[in-house]
């Protein structure tokens, strides 16, 4: 099997895609090269780029490995929470380009990028855990009050409603629409725009905007995880 992450520099803009063939789930191997991917770019870039293949952004956790039992699915999501926080906290600018279905985890993804651009078509995005059967995490939850409209909220999680590309963007899951073939252009604009501010101000104005949202997830999600794998424990 391919590395499922491409990782190129275009100028000072790191694009990074996730490609593994198939929806782009996020398994530990995906987890653990998006996270690598992440240290590089902020180590050598001005700003991100993350997209995924075309018509297939991120499919959310592999569902093998939730559904082969608590422990796993615990040490997946944990992981998880470990690259949804590093995404979210990065001191560069980070252009999520959504190039197709984004659901549950992988609409996490797209939560949290400074910039949101999707490629319109009949794609699905949103957080259907209760769809599933699943209780949305406390993560999840707190990722979409900040970034989702207030209207919107309600229905996005408690309800699982799950949008095309222009219902996303009115509910605040995306800030744009475009035609499929101009996401990762309009992306690299945006990403080459964002990377030409300083550096120092971006990052201390994104700590101010996301740090007490990021401190309640960490102190908060040991006890949502004990209370999501083992109910009733």
């Amino acid at each position: 099997m391919s590395e499922p992450v491409r990782y190129r520099l275009e100028g000072k803009t790191a694009v990074v895609e996730m490609d593994d063939g198939k929806a782009n789930a996020l398994s530990v191997t995906m987890i653990d090269a998006l996270l690598a991917a992440l240290a590089r770019a902020e180590g050598e870039a001005s700003a991100i780029v993350l997209a995924g293949r075309p018509e297939r952004f991120c499919a959310g956790f592999d569902l093998r490995v939730m559904m082969s039992g608590p422990e796993h699915a615990k040490a997946l999501l944990t992981r998880g929470a470990d690259l949804l926080l590093g995404l979210y906290a990065t001191p560069l600018p980070l252009i999520v380009a959504c190039t197709g279905h984004a659901l549950a985890g992988g609409a996490l993804v797209v939560l949290t990028g400074d910039v949101r651009i999707a490629a319109a078509g009949p794609f699905k995005l949103g957080l259907n855990e209760v769809a599933i059967g699943m209780p949305v995490p406390l993560l999840a939850m707190e990722l979409a009050r900040d970034r989702l409209s207030a209207a919107a909220l309600p229905r996005a999680t408690l309800l699982a409603q799950v949008y095309d590309p222009a219902g996303a963007a009115i509910a605040g899951y995306v800030d744009e629409v475009v035609a499929a073939d101009e996401v990762l252009p309009r992306a690299l604009a945006e990403a080459a725009r964002l990377g030409a501010l300083g550096r120092m101000p971006y990052r201390a104005t994104k700590e101010r905007l996301r740090g007490p949202t990021i401190a309640h997830i960490r102190a908060s999600m040991e006890s949502d995880m004990r209370a999501l794998m083992f109910p009733g424990a």
